[in-house]
């Protein structure tokens, strides 16, 4: 049956890995994420300028700027391991190097992407 599929039928929302569609909606959904967040931020920071940790930690613990927090690191890493996979498929040839350095980034994303909510709950709560 596949046989009388055209071309453009058979690729459609399929990528050379099959998930490329997916991967490029995620890629858009967080870059689109982030411009509020990164305003947001922007803007924090700049109200921030000159506080204190104590000045810091109390604005940290309102509920909406931690989950803002959270959201604009969830969207930051994960946005940023999207990106570099990309990059890394481009231009790391050799499968099992390939392969390795998507594994590390994945990883290394996850991992400080943890860390940084686990600060941000840690001072929120008052930890």
């Amino acid at each position: 049956m596949s046989g009388m599929r055209s071309t453009l039928g058979r690729v459609r929302h399929l990528g050379s890995a099959k998930d490329g569609t997916a991967h490029w909606w995620a890629q858009r959904l967080t870059a689109v994420a982030l411009v509020p967040l990164a305003l947001w931020f922007a803007g924090s920071i700049v109200t921030l300028g000159g506080a204190g940790h104590g000045e810091f930690t109390l604005w940290l613990g309102r509920p909406v700027n931690a989950l803002l927090m959270i959201g604009f690191l969830v969207a930051t890493f994960h946005h940023a391991q999207l990106g570099l996979q990309v990059v890394i498929e481009d231009y790391v040839h050799g499968e099992g190097w390939r392969t390795a350095a998507i594994m590390l980034v994945k990883f290394a994303a996850f991992a400080l992407g943890l860390a940084s909510v686990f600060a941000v709950l840690r001072v929120a709560l008052g930890g």
